[in-house]
């Protein structure tokens, strides 16, 4: 394959450019959502796909990997995709308003994001493009790349606002996410169900994750049948067996996701990450809520090895994009 595109169309717009009054002047509050395009001049895919960034990165995580090879938009262009990136709102170049992302925590750090994603004193992580080390140049693009976790709960609920907009403006789509992102994806189907062609997630945060999900797939409201007389669904520990550790599920009887329950939906799960009992409690989670169409792709499984969290970074990230897409290609017609 050729490395080459041909552009017809790129370009970049905000979502959701609202305004607040501030000591008598008309300000953008904050809340907008930025957004770049790229249309190669041989689209020969229906729908185009929507990048969603997770925790503290932006959308260039997408445009190229740590050590300067090319990333899934490009990628994707080469296979005939039109590609929407999307930096979250208070992300990126979304910018930063301490309203919408909370007190900034501490910055991430070669201790912390070395250990989690990049495979250090992991020998078996194979894929990432380094040593995970302080001496390590990719580690240290990653790291400059960091901005604060927003505060969930104003992230999702934007999210849902913005998400859905985009959609209105750019019709159905494919939507991919990536770890803390992961929850963009069910709240843009949730709102605009009928948009959402399928969803691709690496490793998204989950309700068996480290960070609390009231309502189960986010922290805003999702739009479960019956709905819960509560602010957010009944939750409860399930222990699956002996040798795994408690899902975090629907206690009994659960609800339905309705938004969800006809999307086609895969989770992806890097062969020696730390999110893999995450990503089977997501996948529960899902089934658990209607969601019938719901596969877990374990990179493992599908011989493709040594992969970690940031699978759209490493070394052959060409190589899990080809499995996803070839998931896609079963369950959602590409050809114009």
């Amino acid at each position: 394959m050729t490395s080459a595109v041909r552009l017809a169309q790129q370009g970049y717009f905000w979502v959701g450019v609202t305004y607040q009054e501030s000591e008598g002047q008309t300000l953008v509050d904050g809340t907008q959502l930025f957004v770049d395009f790229q249309v190669p001049e041989e689209q020969t895919q229906a729908y185009p796909v929507v990048l969603i960034h997770g925790g503290g990165g932006q959308g260039l995580d997408w445009m190229s990997t740590p050590d300067g090879r090319p990333g899934w938009r490009t990628l994707l262009l080469q296979r005939g995709f039109s590609v929407y990136t999307l930096d979250r709102p208070g992300q990126g170049r979304s910018p930063v308003r301490p309203a919408i992302t909370g007190p900034s925590p501490m910055p991430s750090s070669v201790e912390t994001l070395g250990v989690m994603f990049a495979g250090a004193n992991n020998p078996e992580h194979t894929q990432w493009p380094g040593t995970g080390l302080a001496d390590d140049p990719a580690l240290a693009q990653l790291l400059a790349s960091q901005g604060p976790m927003p505060d969930l709960a104003h992230d999702h609920e934007l999210m849902r606002r913005r998400g859905a907009e985009l959609l209105d403006r750019i019709g159905p789509a494919i939507i991919i996410t990536n770890s803390a992102g992961g929850p963009a994806g069910w709240l843009m189907a949730d709102e605009r169900p009928d948009l959402v062609r399928a969803i691709v997630a690496l490793e998204p945060l989950g309700p068996s994750g480290p960070f609390p999900l009231p309502w189960g797939l986010a922290a805003c409201r999702m739009n479960y049948d019956p709905a819960p007389l509560a602010a957010a669904i009944d939750l409860i520990n399930v222990q699956a067996t002996d040798s795994e550790p408690p899902m975090r599920l629907q206690a009994a009887p659960p609800r339905r996701l309705p938004g969800l329950t006809d999307t086609p939906i895969a989770i992806v799960t890097g062969e020696q990450s730390l999110a893999g009992p995450m990503d089977a409690g997501t996948v529960a989670f899902l089934r658990q809520a209607g969601c019938e169409n719901v596969d877990h792709l374990q990179l493992g499984d599908l011989g493709i090895h040594g992969n970690g969290h940031l699978m759209m970074l490493e070394r052959n990230n060409d190589q899990v994009l080809d499995a996803v897409i070839a998931w896609v290609s079963e369950h959602v017609v590409l050809t114009p």
